[in-house]
């Protein structure tokens, strides 16, 4: 008899209490191992995959693609049994002596344990040993997918049903389908069908598209049945959904009744995300002030930079100036790397400054966080953003590198923004938003000179800072930003 172990959704950081399914990595009846990476989830904070703690047989995916369930929640019945691992002579990829395709060994005489390597199919695994199905014949490589219903080549009738018998010999609780004789006979292989999510299977109408794409369909609130497919073989693409969803109508020319309305889904990030600036803008109270210089010094200094062997290797932009001003900056002013503790009614200040970037991401906004900036070199700064924003921008940003935050930069210049007041993060006392560098008309001296000019802006929470506070701190950062060789006073 085989032992199946569920694998509950566990909590993976920060006492989240619930998480999104995003993709499953394997289907029923795949060979897993310790580690396995099974599935990948998408948490208030980040998306995260999980590794199955345990080795055996796929014997049922309990949630689907696109659910939602709380922490604890049964996700993935994995069989680790004796029923599910037989044939381990199989595995080493050596014939029987007979001549004849493995067949599964009978129960009073077991194969040698320890014959083949862990992991390998027909390897041992924690609670019994991996099943090699007749009719394939010896297997050597690691654990693959393989199709749903296995079609063995080379079984005659009778080791076709010893094979059958000791193969899919299991408790009726593992769901595991009955196989005749019959369908153990020789048979044509089927081509391979396009890719399909759990969703489809016994549904009416089958569309075809891969899960990332169902994933942003149901996000977006589109129903792939409208969309216009014009990938190969009529699979929709992540471009059909972007394009129906952007132009609020199906490519394929279908009319809409006015006033027709899409509702897209509030969660994950962008959920954790709207209720953390609604808390943040109605329980600190935020003062904003600006700043427009001249960064034409700025400019020259990054492109000096570029120049040099040291950081050939990472990128440089104004951006790494800002952030080594803004720590710097902080000597100054401690109150802005501060946080205010309600329960106590005092401030805390905080000694590291522990830099946050705000990045967009295709998941809505992330707030990852450089630990111990302000003891940084330039070049070592310089790597740490590169690294932040490139994880950010791959959605693979942890809950752990997004906490602890002490004070956060928005780069809204990106975007061709000149600046704007942003919301604090939760947390902090204070976020400078950096607008975009462009050439301006800028009296130098007596005369009007195109120069590089910027617009700084700072938010802070006017329990921790008061405004003559706020303004010099602002006026250090802008200091360094015209003149980066005042980074020397710091």
């Amino acid at each position: 008899m085989s032992d199946t172990k569920q694998f509950k959704l566990p909590d993976v950081g920060e006492g989240l209490t619930e998480a999104e399914i995003v993709s499953w990595k394997v289907k029923p009846g795949d060979t897993v191992k310790v580690n396995d990476i099974v599935v990948e989830i998408e948490t208030a904070k980040s998306l995260v995959e999980l590794p199955v703690p345990f080795a055996g047989t796929v014997a049922d995916l309990l949630v689907g693609e696109g659910e939602t369930v709380a922490v604890g929640t049964p996700i993935i019945a994995v069989s680790t049994g004796a029923g599910s691992a037989k044939g381990e002579q199989g595995a080493k990829g050596e014939p029987a002596a007979d001549g004849q395709p493995d067949v599964a060994p009978p129960v009073d005489s077991p194969p040698e344990e320890g014959a083949v390597e862990p992991g390998l199919i027909g390897g041992p695994a924690p609670g019994g040993r991996t099943s090699v199905l007749v009719g394939y014949g010896p297997r050597t490589t690691e654990a693959k997918r393989r199709p749903r219903k296995a079609v063995p080549t080379e079984a005659s009738p009778a080791t076709a049903q010893q094979g059958v018998q000791t193969a899919f010999s299991t408790d009726a609780d593992h769901r595991t389908p009955e196989v005749s004789v019959e369908d153990a006979q020789p048979a044509v292989p089927k081509l391979p069908q396009p890719p399909e999510s759990l969703a489809d299977r016994g549904g009416e109408v089958r569309v075809l598209a891969k899960p990332p794409v169902r994933k942003l369909a149901k996000d977006l609130g589109v129903d792939l049945r409208d969309v216009q497919a014009s990938g190969d073989g009529g699979i929709v693409t992540r471009s059909d959904v972007e394009a129906y969803a952007g132009g609020g109508r199906a490519p394929a020319g279908a009319e809409h009744s006015p006033g027709e309305q899409t509702r897209v889904p509030v969660k994950g990030v962008r959920k954790m995300t709207a209720q953390a600036m609604v808390a943040s803008a109605f329980t600190a109270p935020h003062v904003t002030e600006w700043v427009t210089l001249d960064a034409t010094r700025t400019v020259r200094l990054v492109e000096r930079l570029k120049q040099h062997r040291d950081f050939r290797e990472v990128k440089v932009s104004p951006l790494l100036v800002v952030a080594k001003a803004v720590c710097l900056a902080v000597r100054n002013t401690p109150e802005v790397n501060a946080t205010w503790d309600e329960e106590a009614q005092e401030i805390v200040l905080k000694h590291d400054v522990n830099l946050g970037i705000a990045a967009a991401t295709p998941r809505g906004l992330v707030v990852p966080n450089v630990k111990g900036a302000g003891r940084l070199p330039l070049v070592e700064l310089a790597q740490a953003l590169g690294q932040l924003t490139a994880t950010a921008r791959a959605g693979r940003t942890q809950p752990a590198e997004m906490a602890g935050g002490t004070i956060t930069i928005t780069n809204v210049g990106v975007f061709g923004v000149d600046s704007g007041t942003p919301i604090i993060n939760p947390g902090e006392s204070a976020i400078l938003a950096m607008g975009a560098i462009s050439r301006r008309p800028w009296v130098v001296g007596n005369r009007v000179r195109p120069r590089w000019v910027s617009t700084l802006a700072l938010s802070f929470d006017h329990r921790v800072v008061d405004g003559a506070q706020g303004s010099r701190y602002l006026a250090d950062v802008a200091a360094i930003v015209e003149d980066p060789a005042q980074a020397l006073l710091h």
